[in-house]
């Protein structure tokens, strides 16, 4: 005889007990783990212990999933730089105001973030995506090359490839950095400020 225990369990029917939100929360989750390429819309179904029709509930396509858990990072990245603080100002001060923004989006924000950092370029939301990525690195290459012009930058550094690096840097902050571990989100936005822009600084 076959007892309930035994009996596989099948994902539950209608509607999930989930928002749209927490929906994207774990689906972020599940293509940060498998790769959004491998993850099918049945994967996630089983992670959330729906039917694949519940999930449509929420949303239409695994595509529309991705573009909004790209949303979720690139929106508040983007809106650093319209920010009067990143726009008025001396070029260090304007330079520093933006590192230390995406430090706190990154932290804030790391799985959505980490998909975004982990794009291949697959797909038009992709490659959008990417696009729109590549328009706020060249807001800082446009600032260091200022700052260089002003003096205020040392001159032997090459802003295209000084802006690669800095975002090098603070952008490996999802593969390691954990908000629960000894170190605080304000003593990694402190040590990665030192190194950047006291590097950059023009020697007297």
């Amino acid at each position: 005889m076959t007892t309930a225990s035994a009996v596989p369990k099948s994902p539950r029917r209608g509607r999930p007990g989930y928002d749209q939100d927490s929906v994207l929360e774990i689906a972020v989750q599940v293509f940060n783990r498998h790769g959004y390429d491998a993850t099918s819309m049945g994967m996630l179904a089983v992670e959330l212990g729906v039917s694949k029709s519940a999930i449509y509930h929420h949303v239409p396509s695994k595509g529309d999933l991705l573009r909004l858990a790209l949303d979720e990072a690139l929106i508040p990245l983007e809106a650093i730089g319209e920010d009067e603080r990143a726009q008025n100002g001396g070029t260090i001060e304007r330079l520093e105001y933006i590192l230390r923004s995406t430090i706190r989006v990154l932290i804030d924000r790391q799985p959505y973030v980490t998909l975004l950092l982990r794009l291949r370029g697959n797909t038009e939301i992709e490659r959008d995506a990417l696009q729109r990525r590549r328009t706020v690195d060249h807001t800082i290459v446009d600032l260091v090359t200022a700052a260089q012009a002003e003096g205020r930058v040392r001159s032997d550094v090459e802003p295209r490839t000084t802006t690669r690096l800095m975002f090098g840097m603070i952008n490996s902050l999802v593969e390691w950095y954990r908000p629960e571990g000894p170190v605080s989100p304000a003593q990694v936005e402190e040590n990665a400020i030192a190194m950047i822009v006291d590097g950059l600084r023009a020697r007297a």
